[in-house]
């Protein structure tokens, strides 16, 4: 590789040597001295870096208040895109960086969103849009919940009011909102990946741009990410590898008492890169003068700068190094001098193949109540700038979230076999309350789907049951694992889905619109949904004591109706495949499954307003279906819809399925399916979202009158 092993300053600028500096003149004498005089001058630089305004220590919070408003941003104002700020000084670069963080914190404080990643990328993001030339230089962000200052500084600070709500910006980055947005994400580990195919894509066009794709430590755990680092190295081609080191992983995973590091070997040597400063220093001094010595000190300094890279194996490289990545590090990501100068050396220096260079951040810099909390304020409401207290909507139920964990610390107090694993989302799946109960029995394998499919895989081999709760969109990054590893050999492992149907204001990447298809067309699953919170009581319950073939049932984000809890929060099993009906009716008959069972009651509301009585039921089951409950309702009705927050090719497909077969197509019922459309729906508000749907109560209403040719009631409900 071309790219010189001592031509890059990291932490700390050294002073430049000449000739007539006493100190530097040409009798050296004794390597050791040298050594002891490398390293005093080392530990005196990290001393000094301790004491200086922008030193890795510095931090608003021990002031431990913020602006009650917002603070004049006079620089900020006069940069609308990056090329605005090529021609700013250092000293302006962080008055910059300071008034892009006061910016963030103001927008989101409005609309509430992603704030901790934001913040801890803030002089990150000023320095590589200093060096490089977006958009014909592609900065890619992994999973993209930190783009907030990115999206400031390429011309979208105008609409950052609007970020996450209905027809506004987007939370992550997306391709088609801006050119400075080269990939879109939303999921984590995809950037290494997209980076690589986008450089030699470029080389192949024999284009000359940079590639950076900025990745976090805990999207690292993916092995998506050791992939495509391991074919980086193979390849060879020019692309840098920024890794976000805040030791915390991308998606929220504070417990109830606190943070939880991130998991796996990876976080670990990474610590111990972290930890290992002195001997960083050393490295850099040494690098200083092995141009102008040579022989055995080279040797040293050679050895010191191995030695400094951390992640020590049996051989002396760094694990990136054996990837084929060369690696610069750690760097403090607070520091623009640092950042420029490493950004400029690699941009300038003419290198074959990819290069990874290690950012140490803190995850809500910046901003007091943020640094302080367990989640880094990773996600937040509406809040108040000056106090940090987040505006949160009292609600007099739960969230499904909780319920669900509720519900398994239930079934575990009795059954001890019951096991828990979540892949880095303890918060967002609930599973830190089972934690906190059960802490040897709950697992949380890092951001690995695949991984944690598999393993429970092999728990079901050894006779537990785990419980593997996974965001309805994340299961589809396991979808193999599910048909070949659990299916296929008929183990019971049971899948929780979270965040089934639209999700607001995550957007399409987050929304849970396949689950219901992809895991109903597997011949051992069994597929359930629950109504309402204590339906979800019950399919936790049934799931428990299914032991013979995989099951797994979704439940929506949001909070539960209100309707009354099993004694004890402890679900009583259901008969496998049997639906209920819930309303008795004439004429109409709405079938719906999960959660859409509301809106179908609240559409025979509206029916019978004018005049007409439906049947409503629950049918529980996509797989086994409850055949007698659909032959009943096809039978002694002349209208069937079906109705689900779900894809085509799910719970409808299914009943029309049986159906044809069944010959209850053959007469004159009027069957017709409600699912989500065949096209994605933006973020927004739920009620906007289910809106675009079609899936409201009006919506259901509005179909049965249209077949029953009462447009004129259609067109009222609609009203």
């Amino acid at each position: 590789m071309a790219l010189c092993a001592f031509s890059f300053p990291l932490h700390l600028r050294q002073p430049t040597v000449t000739p007539s500096d006493p100190k530097t003149s040409t009798h050296l004498g004794s390597h050791s001295h040298w050594c002891a005089d490398l390293l005093t001058q080392s530990q005196l630089r990290l001393n000094q870096a301790r004491k200086g305004p922008h030193g890795v220590y510095a931090s608003l919070s021990e002031t431990g208040e913020y602006h009650s408003q917002k603070p004049p941003t006079p620089l900020l104002d006069t940069i609308n895109y990056p090329i605005h700020m090529k021609n700013l000084s250092t000293k302006e670069l962080k008055q910059l960086a300071d008034e892009l963080r006061s910016d963030v914190i103001f927008h989101v404080s409005r609309t509430g969103g992603h704030l901790g990643s934001s913040l801890g990328v803030v002089e990150l993001t000023v320095a590589l849009h200093y060096v490089f030339n977006a958009p014909k230089d592609k900065i890619l962000w992994d999973v993209g919940h930190q783009s907030y200052p990115h999206k400031i500084l390429t011309g979208r600070r105008d609409r950052m009011h609007t970020i996450r709500q209905t027809d506004g910006l987007a939370g992550f980055t997306k391709r088609s909102e801006s050119e400075f947005d080269c990939f879109g994400t939303g999921h984590s580990s995809t950037t290494i990946s997209a980076g690589l195919g986008m450089a030699v894509g470029r080389d192949l066009k024999g284009e000359k741009n940079n590639v950076v794709a900025v990745i976090g430590d805990g999207a690292m755990t993916a092995g998506q990410a050791y992939e495509a680092m391991n074919n980086a190295g193979y390849l060879d081609s020019d692309m840098i590898v920024i890794l976000n080191d805040n030791k915390q992983v991308s998606l929220p995973t504070a417990t109830l008492d606190g943070p939880i590091p991130p998991v796996g070997a990876l976080s670990s040597a990474l610590s111990r890169l972290q930890s290992n400063r002195p001997l960083r220093e050393l490295r850099e001094v040494a690098k200083g003068v092995t141009k102008q010595i040579g022989g055995p000190m080279h040797e040293l300094a050679a050895k010191v700068d191995e030695y400094a890279r951390g992640m020590i194996s049996g051989s002396g490289s760094t694990l990136f190094e054996e990837l084929g990545l060369y690696y610069i590090g750690p760097v403090d990501g607070h520091n623009i001098d640092d950042l420029i100068a490493i950004l400029k050396e690699v941009k300038s220096t003419k290198t074959t193949g990819p290069v990874l260079i290690h950012v140490v951040t803190e995850k809500g810099r910046g901003y007091p109540y943020a640094e302080r909390a367990a989640d880094k304020y990773h996600g937040v409401t509406k809040f108040d700038p000056a106090t940090g207290k987040q505006f949160k909507a009292k609600a007099t139920t739960q969230s499904y979230t909780t319920y669900f964990a509720e519900a398994l610390t239930a079934e575990a107090e009795a059954d001890k076999d019951i096991i828990g694993i979540h892949a880095a989302m303890g918060g967002g799946t609930g599973m830190n309350l089972f934690h906190r109960r059960f802490p040897t029995r709950c697992f949380d394998v890092g951001i690995a789907e695949q991984h944690a499919v598999t393993f429970a895989a092999g728990l079901a081999c050894e006779g537990l049951k785990p419980f593997c709760a996974i965001y309805s969109s994340f299961m589809q990054r396991a979808y193999d694992q599910v048909v070949h590893d659990v299916d296929l050999q008929k183990l019971p492992v049971r899948f929780a889905m979270d965040r089934a149907g639209l999700v607001g204001a995550d957007g399409p990447t987050h929304s849970g619109a396949f689950d219901v298809t992809f895991m109903a067309c597997l011949p051992n699953m069994v597929v359930m949904a629950p109504s309402d919170e204590a339906e979800l009581f019950h399919m936790v319950a049934t799931a428990a004591a299914i032991n013979d073939r995989p099951s797994c049932f979704r439940y929506p984000r949001g909070n539960g109706v209100g309707v009354e809890l099993p004694p004890g929060n402890k679900g009583i099993p259901l008969e496998i495949g049997k639906g209920r009906i819930l309303i008795e009716g004439e004429r109409v008959a709405l079938l719906g499954y999960g959660t859409a069972v509301q809106n179908c009651v609240a559409a025979a509301s509206l029916l019978e307003h004018h005049g007409l009585r439906a049947t409503v039921a629950d049918a529980r089951f996509c797989k086994p279906l409850d055949r007698s409950l659909i032959r009943s309702l096809a039978k002694s009705h002349k209208v069937l819809i079906t109705v689900e927050e779900g894809s085509i090719g799910g719970f409808g497909s299914h009943v029309a399925q049986f159906m044809a077969l069944d010959g209850l197509l053959d007469g004159k019922l009027k069957w017709r399916p409600m699912v989500l459309p065949d096209c994605y729906i933006d973020h927004g508000s739920p009620a906007d979202q289910l809106n675009v749907a079609g899936l409201t109560p009006s919506h259901i209403a509005a179909t049965v009158f249209n077949l029953l040719g009462q447009t004129r009631e259609a067109l009222e409900v609609m009203t």
